[in-house]
């Protein structure tokens, strides 16, 4: 049995939504009780199966291994009324609503869904249909007493449940912005897509009604709508869960960067007790920038001998009186006192500037911290002759 385009367009439909399935599991494994992730890790996975069982050569094992014609039938159709009852169950649970009022909704998706999956399955054993059809199962079939019953709950189901998801993720991009706003549009063109696959196979029907051989439409024009429809579905889901993280891995890189100066001044002071091994070529940005924060604090600690208050509010004063708002002035300052610090630890013979009585100083925040390391007031006081950490020789 050989594997005609058709199969190798469901296949690789099918193995790309499984891989990204995959992918996703070990995130699910850290977050057990994300229902988003879940959800969408589930229709990825009822996707990926939809597209292998859809297959020509597929369904034709399946009628073969089980003995019974047409078999495959009733199953791929009760995972595509799968697919678009979750769908929707997963869009009535993912936008905010009452909680009264989602869980009303999600009691009538789930029951209405299992009353078509077992209505699909009823209707097929109770219907006769003895002639194995691989393709053309829903043309072939369309007049036939309880298979059609059957066709028709699928398709209406199914075209129900993804029009309504197009619709609701529509109406929601509306109401945010940024990569949830992106992904929910993305999401819709992609239900709106399937929708017509919906519409097509039912053209297709009505023309078998009316005496119209539309053949064609079921084994070749619908499946070219459902391979766009499943990457315009992945990727909506996918862009705001990996889009965030893109998005907190920008952010950890640009923290990394400003924090540059800030820990080239320190990198060479002793941190008794501390270890420092070298990470990984992988670490991702978000545990480098850990990694450096725990560093920076650290050598501040080992430091607090060494800091002089007087330091402080000098450069302060100079900060103040070239025009810097108060919270630049005592970056500026606190930026001073660590270089003075620093210069001190490093100097053998040096006297060290005890802290003050009452709590020593501590640091606020590190970026700007080592913003104010470029300080004009900063390199200017360090030329200066008069500089606070000119210390006599």
């Amino acid at each position: 049995m050989s594997h005609g385009p058709d199969n190798t367009a469901f296949y690789t439909c099918g193995a790309s939504l499984l891989l990204i399935c995959l992918v996703k599991v070990p995130a699910l494994v850290r977050r057990g009780r994300d229902m988003l992730l879940s959800a969408v890790v589930l229709l990825l996975f009822d996707g990926g199966l939809v597209f292998f069982f859809a297959a020509p050569d597929s369904i034709a094992t399946i009628n073969r291994v089980t003995g019974v014609p047409n078999f495959a039938a009733p199953f791929a159709y009760s995972a595509l009324a799968f697919f678009g009852g979750a769908s929707l169950l997963l869009i009535i649970n993912w936008r905010p609503a009452p909680p009264e009022r989602t869980r009303r909704a999600s009691r009538v998706c789930v029951a209405a869904y299992s009353l078509a999956i077992v209505a699909i399955n009823v209707l097929f054993w109770v219907g006769q249909a003895p002639v194995e059809q691989v393709t053309l199962f829903d043309w072939y079939y369309a007049g036939t007493p309880f298979i059609r019953e059957m066709i028709l709950t699928y398709l209406v189901a199914q075209g129900v449940g993804t029009m309504a998801t197009s619709v609701l993720c529509w109406r929601w991009s509306r109401e945010v912005t940024g990569l949830l706003r992106a992904g929910l549009r993305i999401l819709a063109a992609g239900y709106a897509l399937h929708v017509c696959y919906d519409v097509i196979k039912l053209v297709a029907v009505y023309g078998r009604w009316t005496g119209h051989r539309w053949s064609f439409l079921v084994d070749q024009v619908a499946p070219q709508a459902a391979a766009p429809s499943a990457a315009l579905v992945v990727c909506g889901f996918g862009l705001p869960l990996a889009g965030s993280r893109v998005a907190r891995s920008v952010r950890s890189v640009t923290q990394l960067r400003e924090l540059g100066p800030l820990w080239r001044e320190l990198k060479h002071v002793p941190t008794p007790g501390a270890t420092r091994t070298s990470l990984p070529w992988w670490s991702s940005p978000a545990v480098r920038l850990t990694r450096r924060k725990t560093s920076i604090y650290d050598a501040l600690l080992a430091l607090v001998p060494y800091y002089d208050t007087a330091v402080h509010e000098q450069v302060r004063r100079a900060a103040l009186d070239h025009g810097h708002e108060e919270a630049d002035a005592r970056a500026t300052a606190e930026a001073a006192m660590v270089v003075v610090a620093c210069r001190r630890r490093h100097r053998p013979g040096d006297g060290s500037a005890q802290p003050p009585s009452g709590e020593p100083w501590r640091p606020g925040a590190l970026v700007p911290l080592s913003r104010a390391l470029s300080s004009p007031v900063l390199s200017s006081l360090r030329e200066h002759p008069g500089a606070p950490w000119r210390q006599p020789s």
